[in-house]
């Protein structure tokens, strides 16, 4: 009978996420996430394999934990807390914010693992299926001014301020918010 594992999976990818988000995707290998928890590195090849395997399951985690918030905000038919999410979410989660808008997803996996193939071929159907679902509700709008309001602004936003090492300023939001009023009709 095998030992209990010391460290669960989310416990390995938080201790990658950290790594990343401080120094990062060359700096988070198998040694110094190992380090970090203070576990033998072989435990962490036993877990995922190899550092792509770890950092793309990081990736892929960060992503639908992101997207959550959005979609739910797009089903509820407001477009305006939808790029809102954006904000609100990197400044709860600056680590994962670091993650998703510094760094794409290329820069931390040399070689996307084929076991993940499914996950990635279907990681933004459920955003596409939500912007797809919301114009169709409204029907003055269309999909390339929804993508620009809630996905693109929200971004640019955000990301300098990232690079920075910093949340974004409230300011930020009504920013966004305006841009909003300004590309999409008012809520019915």
């Amino acid at each position: 009978m095998g030992r209990a594992a010391k460290f669960d999976r989310d416990q390995i990818l938080d201790a990658a996420l950290a790594i990343t988000a401080a120094d990062g995707p060359p700096a988070a290998t198998m040694g110094a996430v190992a380090a970090r928890l203070g576990a033998p590195t072989g435990s962490l090849y036993h877990r995922f394999g190899s550092r792509d395997l770890m950092l793309a399951t990081l990736w892929i985690r960060t992503v639908r934990s992101f997207q959550r918030g959005f979609v739910d905000a797009l089903t509820a038919g407001d477009a305006r807390e939808a790029a809102l999410h954006t904000p609100r979410w990197c400044r709860r989660h600056p680590a994962e914010g670091a993650l998703l808008l510094l760094h794409r997803r290329h820069d931390l996996a040399a070689r996307w693992p084929a076991e993940l193939g499914p996950d990635l071929a279907t990681l933004n159907a459920e955003v596409g299926d939500a912007l797809d679902a919301y114009t169709a509700r409204h029907p003055g709008v269309d999909r390339e001014r929804l993508t620009f309001a809630t996905i693109d602004v929200p971004y640019a936003a955000v990301r300098r301020h990232l690079l920075d090492h910093r949340p974004p300023p409230p300011t930020v939001d009504t920013l966004i918010t305006t841009t909003c009023a300004a590309l999409l009709p008012p809520p019915a």
